[in-house]
């Protein structure tokens, strides 16, 4: 999304403009105005997270007043597709009196334009569109491309030979102004959009350089790096290919790219099955991700063929006090060894818990034992 600058008193857009897109304004002050007999009518004053132009992009109409910087201003694009998006995910009455106030009132929008129109029920358009989302998503956008997300790295324990085999990637995001953001909130953001296919392009760069790294530096056995894949990005045509050509161009040796896949995800089963395949003619394995947990069913495993399934932390965590969540550990371990899968364990925290894992047979171990989730550099220094 692009950043914009006024300068004190430059226009942001004239009446009868055509509305390509929408502002958020960051910082500053706009001024809202029109002509009526040949006079100025200033009808509104806009400061820092306020929305303009949407009113126009939504009706697609021309502009109904002009837009001047009372101040120095950074503003946000909102382009006709974001604006879309966010009113087909919104609550159906809010979609529907926005609408209806559109067609009811369009002649008097020359004189609303520039404020917040308030619905009948005291909500207004920018509400009804989201604007502290549309914000931290015009932020997000900024942070990927200007390399603010950061890629952390937590590795996956080989049980049987005690030795580091791979990675997870996982995305973090240092807000500027917030600090650290949880990935649930921006995570569930990006989805929300199509701002997800970006971040995962990115996540993917970015675990493709590091295990072109971790190679050059003598990492032994050479790791691969396990990459979540959310339901819009499996979605998404040509994803697998970019993956096949990101590890060719980068000429790593197969296997060193996973895909991770979650249980709520592969309720899909054409789509999901039609990516394993062409994972696997690809040399690509595919994880079932949070096994146990969500939408679990056996049918996941009988129809999908799972190279890997990962075991939630739900149940390794309590399986040393409880021995219904030891048995349930044990069976599913069991279970992968029978249909020729890996498992993963995920929330090892104590020895206790990795020997009981040694002791079951399991393949990988995933938790705070094992190590945090930390950034290539500190990898490397260790």
């Amino acid at each position: 999304m692009e950043r914009i600058h006024l300068s004190i008193n430059e226009i942001l857009f004239s009446e009868g403009d055509s509305p390509t897109v929408a502002f958020l304004i960051e910082s500053g002050e706009i001024e809202i105005s029109t002509i009526r007999d040949g006079e100025i009518l200033i009808l509104s004053k806009l400061l820092a997270g306020d929305l303009l132009g949407e009113m126009a992009v939504i009706d697609d109409a021309p502009r109904t007043a002009t837009a001047r910087a009372l101040t120095d201003c950074v503003l946000f694009q909102i382009d006709r597709t974001q604006i879309s998006e966010r009113l087909a995910s919104t609550d159906p009455i809010i979609r529907a009196l926005l609408e209806g106030q559109l067609k009811r009132y369009r002649g008097a929008l020359a004189a609303m334009q520039g404020k917040k129109l308030i619905q009948d029920n005291g909500v207004t358009a920018s509400e009804a569109l989201g604007v502290g989302k549309i914000r931290l998503e015009s932020q997000l956008r900024e942070a990927l491309n200007t390399g603010g997300l950061d890629v952390r790295y937590q590795p996956l324990l080989h049980v049987p030979t005690n030795k580091i085999a791979g990675y997870e990637a996982l995305v973090r995001w240092n807000h500027p102004e917030r600090g650290p953001i949880s990935p649930v909130e921006f995570v569930a953001l990006a989805e929300e959009t199509s701002l997800i296919v970006p971040v995962g392009e990115y996540v993917f760069d970015t675990a493709c350089a590091a295990v072109k790294t971790f190679i050059e530096n003598g990492a032994d056995p050479k790791p691969f790096i396990a990459v979540n894949v959310s339901a819009r990005q499996l979605s998404h045509p040509g994803l697998i290919e970019r993956i096949v050509a990101r590890v060719d161009a980068a000429g790593l040796p197969q296997g060193s790219l996973k895909v991770e896949i979650t249980e709520s995800q592969a309720l899909n089963y054409e789509m999901v099955e039609k990516v394993i395949s062409l994972c696997h003619s690809h040399g690509i394995k595919v994880a079932l991700d949070d096994f146990g947990t969500g939408h679990s069913h056996l049918t996941h495993l009988h129809r999908l063929a799972f190279d890997t399934m990962k075991v939630d932390q739900a149940f390794s965590r309590s399986m040393l006090e409880h021995p219904r969540s030891m048995a349930i550990v044990e069976a599913i371990v069991a279970m992968g060894k029978a249909i020729d899968a890996d498992i993963v364990v995920e929330g090892i925290e104590t020895e206790e818990m990795l020997q009981a894992l040694r002791d079951m047979g399991c393949d990988y171990a995933q938790g705070y034992l094992i190590g945090k989730p930390q950034t290539l550099e500190e990898l490397l220094a260790n």
